[in-house]
């Protein structure tokens, strides 16, 4: 039996009816737990994980009053809210089915059952047992997260002020949000700032990285999928919209996503309505979302390579995140930031830069903006021999195409630094990928065009 499969626990005391049901579910792959009292059923329930509970409401022969099922509803309920109750009798009437769907009860059926409507109705509340329980899971890590580690954003200079200003504006709303900026500047965590400002900040943030998806797993990936939908679809799977509802999506890098994606994209963006793979069922999610870029995608949009209704749908209010070497005096904070950081983590005692080191960090371009900062910060501290990081700890080489980057053009900076970042990971594609805020496959498009 896959441990994986739904876990039904049964009570009834009539041995009959607990053989009929594990004559029913048993090939349809699940497992099954079968008791004859209420005792029994709250022993189990504080012992182990189901999925589900069958539950007759009478247990003694010289009473149809239901009471003794009523009661064990509330006992249930009172050790697991998300677990899913479904209720049967052989004496059923309206009263006692609205008693017991009140008390907690998903569903009622009444004895003797219909197979067909018994497998749908067990199905449907796993499902929707196993959702729910996975939202207050994510409620869960998000407030954890939340106390462990608050989003804040080091912005003193007057370029991140503004940008920060629009921030507060317009996180309390539901407006879709679009971040462009250079790799490394920090699109990411300006999203998650918006999200934990906004009235959504109790449900999911949920990111994924939409120019790193496959072409095949795209639908999945973003909708979901059913078991059977392809050949490893084994289970039922929620996708990035489902598990965000109520919450803030993140689609990153969605200037890399092509023009097939985007159309299936744009649908669920305009209505919020959505199918997973291999579904006919319309699901719908409340979602705002929050898109970034390093791309231009109104260059993209002139050239046919991005949709323009899905831009106006994705760039409600758009934030453009300046360049570290924009950023002033907020170098010099990010990097004391980075350096109390690494020095608690490796338990290394640093108190300082010195003053050439941060001369060198004022003066150098960053062409990897804040990720890089973070890179070189962590080296130094690793580096440093003394109590302060000094300029050869830092280990930035301002060479002659460094100090030409202004004469290159767009298509040579980019080869230049592909080149460096394959060079400083020593050839390792996924490391320098991540160096630069690409997925493997985006900066493998770059070496095929540069001819790396």
């Amino acid at each position: 039996m896959n441990p994986s499969s739904p876990n039904i626990l049964i009570a009834d005391d009539q041995e009959d009816v607990l053989e009929a049901f594990r004559l029913l579910l048993k090939p349809e792959g699940y497992q099954m737990t079968t008791v004859t009292s209420p005792g029994k059923v709250i022993e189990c329930v504080k012992k182990h994980a189901f999925d589900l509970v069958i539950m007759d409401l009478n247990y003694d022969r010289d009473t149809t009053s239901g009471r003794e099922g009523l009661e064990l509803i509330e006992a249930l309920i009172a050790l697991d809210e998300t677990l899913p109750i479904v209720v049967m009798t052989a004496w059923g009437t309206i009263d006692i089915a609205v008693e017991a769907m009140r008390l907690g009860a998903r569903d009622f059926v009444q004895k003797p059952w219909d197979n067909t409507r018994i497998l749908a109705t067990v199905k449907n509340q796993i499902e929707l047992g196993r959702a729910l329980r996975q939202g207050r899971q994510f409620e869960e890590e998000n407030r954890t997260l939340k106390q462990r580690n608050p989003v804040s954003i080091i912005a003193e200079s007057p370029p991140m002020k503004a940008v920060m200003d629009i921030v507060h504006r317009v996180a309390p709303s539901d407006a879709n949000v679009f971040i462009s900026g250079e790799n490394g500047t920090g699109k990411g965590r300006v999203a998650q700032l918006i999200h934990a400002l906004s009235p959504r900040a109790e449900a999911g943030f949920i990111s994924v990285n939409t120019g790193g998806l496959a072409e095949g797993v795209f639908e999945s990936e973003l909708f979901g999928h059913v078991r059977g939908a392809f050949t490893d679809a084994k289970t039922d799977r929620a996708g990035r919209f489902e598990l965000a509802d109520h919450g803030t999506l993140f689609l990153d890098e969605i200037g890399n996503i092509g023009l097939a994606q985007q159309a299936k994209l744009l649908r669920v963006v305009e209505t919020g309505e959505f199918e997973r793979v291999g579904s006919s069922t319309t699901r719908k999610t409340s979602v705002r979302i929050v898109s970034a870029t390093n791309a231009n995608l109104r260059d993209a949009v002139a050239d046919g390579r991005f949709r323009q209704d899905l831009l106006y749908r994705l760039n409600t209010i758009e934030i453009q995140l300046p360049p570290l070497r924009e950023r002033g005096d907020d170098i010099l904070r990010l990097a004391e930031f980075y350096r109390s950081h690494f020095a608690q983590k490796y338990r290394r005692s640093l108190q300082s830069f010195d003053k050439k080191s941060a001369s060198a960090l004022l003066g150098y371009s960053w062409p990897g903006n804040v990720r890089e900062l973070a890179h070189v910060v962590e080296r130094a501290v690793l580096m440093a021999k003394h109590s302060s990081i000094s300029i050869a700890d830092l280990g930035l080489v301002n060479d002659s195409c460094v100090q030409q980057l202004d004469a290159m053009s767009l298509d040579e900076v980019e080869e230049y630094l592909v080149k460096k970042a394959l060079e400083r990971h020593g050839g390792n594609v996924s490391k320098a990928a991540e160096t630069l805020g690409l997925s493997r496959s985006a900066f493998y498009r770059r070496m095929e065009k540069h001819g790396l």
